[in-house]
């Protein structure tokens, strides 16, 4: 299915991209494969004035004449432009060097680089661009950009897709749930087979898999490294280096616990929420309606987990994370600790008409807020 004729019908949080550009400054775009990076910049590139080269990071020549450090030969090359994009950058050896080199040697130049491998990217451009960049990370479609072409009625009556199928722009577009399971288990083996398993120290697909799958399973709880290991009959380092790619290759994200008064509230374990619920649903091939599964809890969870971390990321809202839990049970699904205060989410697909916090959580925390989050009332959090 063609990209841009999808991404012409969604407006994305970035637009226009022109707002982020600085002379002499690198506009890194990150994110996983598929959400409509190279969309997004094709489109800036269309209703652009500046004079602009556009590469690809999987062109041979572009990769032997950046990844060579040659001064000479690298300004030579990009001599005459004001702007600079390159695409698929990550597959450039050495491309943070080279950036560096473009920024510093050509007065004026702004400079646009993206990748869907965050942990080679990353790796390559963090230290040599240090000062001279701007980082966006571009997700999945959000409720927030997609209420730019849907009102809030007509985004609750497509719900139950969202919450199965997830929110990659193809998914989105199409119209038959066939060609969304197709799409989405499509993307899934992607992210697997092309993203992590070719990284030098990923030898199991199996286990990859295996672990993944349980991490499907577990949404909304808490895990700890030796309870998979025990589980995968894996040691704990693996499964630290795993989850850890997992994460930089915006399949998986973490949240911790938090605690600032009790003993007894858990921090020694985390939680992990998938950046889309299709991509969730693909791995353990669980694509039925809501009425005919026992997941709604975690799939609601994970929704509007993903959802508002998607939500603060395109609207500037700094917070630290984590989720709120004492060995004796009282748990509160979501912490934001920003504007020197305490927020606390609880996630309910029902709405049950309680208001009231944890007893523990009002005691300890009284100066905290705490509002539940419903099918009633999820607007208001991510839109």
């Amino acid at each position: 299915m063609d990209l841009i004729y999808i991404h012409i019908m969604y407006r994305r949080a970035y637009e226009p991209l022109n707002n982020y550009l600085k002379p002499n400054k690198v506009l890194v775009i990150y994110g996983p494969r598929r959400v409509g990076k190279t969309t997004l910049l094709q489109n800036f590139l269309k209703q652009t004035e500046l004079k602009f080269k556009l590469d690809s990071g999987d062109n041979i020549r572009t990769q032997q004449i950046l990844s060579t450090g040659d001064f000479n030969r690298i300004l030579a090359y990009y001599e005459g432009y004001e702007l600079i994009a390159i695409d698929e950058a990550q597959n450039i050896s050495n491309i943070g060097k080279a950036l560096k080199i473009i920024v510093d040697q050509i007065p004026g130049i702004k400079v646009i680089a993206t990748g869907s491998s965050s942990f080679e990217l990353a790796g390559q451009v963090g230290e040599p661009l240090t000062g001279r960049k701007k980082t966006l990370i571009l997700y999945p479609m959000s409720q927030y950009e997609l209420a730019f072409e849907f009102n809030k009625f007509e985004l609750n009556e497509k719900l139950e897709d969202y919450l199965i199928f997830g929110l990659y722009p193809e998914v989105v577009q199409s119209q038959k749930r066939a060609e969304k399971i197709d799409i989405i288990k499509e993307i899934a083996d992607s992210y697997l087979l092309k993203d992590i398993l070719v990284f030098e120290r990923v030898k199991s697909s199996r286990l990859l898999l295996d672990l993944l799958k349980l991490l499907s399973f577990q949404v909304g709880n808490e895990v700890s490294f030796s309870e998979l290991s025990t589980a995968l009959g894996a040691d704990v380092k693996t499964m630290q280096r795993y989850i850890d790619l997992l994460e930089k290759a915006f399949v998986i994200t973490k949240l911790g616990g938090f605690s600032r008064n009790l003993r007894n509230e858990i921090t020694n374990k985390n939680k992990y929420y998938f950046f889309d619920n299709g991509i969730r649903n693909a791995v353990i091939a669980q694509f039925n309606n809501l009425d005919q599964r026992n997941d709604i809890g975690a799939l609601w969870e994970n929704f509007m987990f993903s959802e508002r971390l998607k939500y603060r990321s395109y609207l500037s809202i700094y917070s630290n994370n984590y989720f709120w839990r004492t060995y004796e049970g009282q748990e509160i699904d979501l912490v934001e600790e920003r504007e020197g205060k305490i927020f606390g989410y609880e996630f309910k697909w029902s709405n049950l008409k309680k208001t009231k916090p944890p007893k523990n959580w009002k005691i300890t925390y009284p100066e905290s807020e705490f509002q539940i989050i419903h099918k009633d009332n999820y607007q208001d959090f991510i839109i």
